[in-house]
């Protein structure tokens, strides 16, 4: 068995549990919509060198098809969604609910994967499933239910799921095109895509492309460094050749990673509520046993 793939998504989902830190780390000034246009357009323009010399780059994207170039573009702005609402969760509900619920993907990603990528779910499955939203019951109500007590709010909540619901059809939409399409076309169609809808999303929303200080322009540059390249880029080389169920089960680390690295740095010290611990580990839970034959 090759071990590339594996070792490669190991890296990308070490580099993707900084993603959160970032963020938070931002002055509360930049808008959600700012931070994610530019850590998507930086990312872009990071592995856009590298894109433009592979070889056989251009004889591939002249004969995309019709139907596969606009797949991609159709993905590019999924990942837009995703950004925007996930990063704008983190400013109403903690880093551990906020990546916890954004990671819960998998309870979407098995079902549509078991009808249209033919990968066939378990009874084992359908019980993980059902654990996951019991989880996501008593991460999301109880830690409302807790009012100003606590950081977590139901918008912010809801903002991350349906950033998680993004992050699914993203992850499926990937693991389809990549059987066909070179990871160089496929990040350089999504990438630019992506950074040209936040672009209008920012401008529909009256969002500052210019109130960022060079500390947040800093911050958000070495997060599509770290994130961005060695996260988003080497976890869609990966799809290439790892099922879409255990490329997102493989995303469990991640709220690990966020909520561990969000307690311990002293300017963020954010502790996890009650509600977001026994939520948290039957979601997390519930993920692993949804794809619980393919680990």
């Amino acid at each position: 068995m090759d071990k590339k793939p594996y070792v490669m998504l190991f890296i990308s989902i070490v580099s993707v549990s900084f993603a959160a830190v970032f963020i938070v780390s931002v002055s509360e000034s930049v808008s959600p919509l700012s931070i994610s246009f530019y850590r998507l357009l930086f990312t872009f323009l990071l592995v856009f060198p590298a894109v433009v010399l592979s070889k056989n780059f251009r004889e591939e994207l002249k004969g995309l098809s019709q139907r596969e170039f606009l797949v991609m573009v159709g993905i590019g702005v999924v990942l837009a969604l995703h950004f925007a609402l996930w990063v704008t969760s983190l400013d109403y509900t903690s880093v551990a609910s906020s990546v916890i619920l954004v990671t819960a993907h998998p309870v979407l990603v098995a079902p549509v994967a078991h009808y249209f990528l033919r990968e066939r779910l378990s009874l084992m499955n359908l019980f993980g499933i059902g654990l996951s939203i019991f989880g996501v019951v008593v991460l999301v109500l109880g830690n409302y239910d807790l009012g100003p007590l606590t950081i977590d709010s139901l918008q912010g909540n809801i903002l991350a799921i349906l950033g998680g619901v993004a992050a699914g059809l993203y992850i499926l939409g990937g693991r389809k095109m990549r059987k066909t399409v070179s990871i160089s076309s496929y990040v350089f169609v999504v990438y630019a895509t992506g950074a040209v809808a936040l672009f209008f999303m920012c401008l529909f929303f009256n969002s500052s492309f210019f109130n960022l200080s060079l500390r947040d322009y800093e911050i958000i540059f070495l997060m599509a460094i770290v994130s961005g390249v060695f996260g988003h880029t080497l976890y869609n080389w990966s799809l290439a050749e790892i099922r879409a169920s255990v490329a997102s089960v493989a995303l469990l680390w991640e709220p690990i990673g966020s909520t561990l690295f969000a307690y311990v740095l002293p300017w963020i010290h954010q502790t996890p509520s009650f509600y977001t611990i026994i939520g948290g580990f039957f979601i997390l839970l519930g993920i692993y046993l949804t794809c619980y034959k393919h680990v």
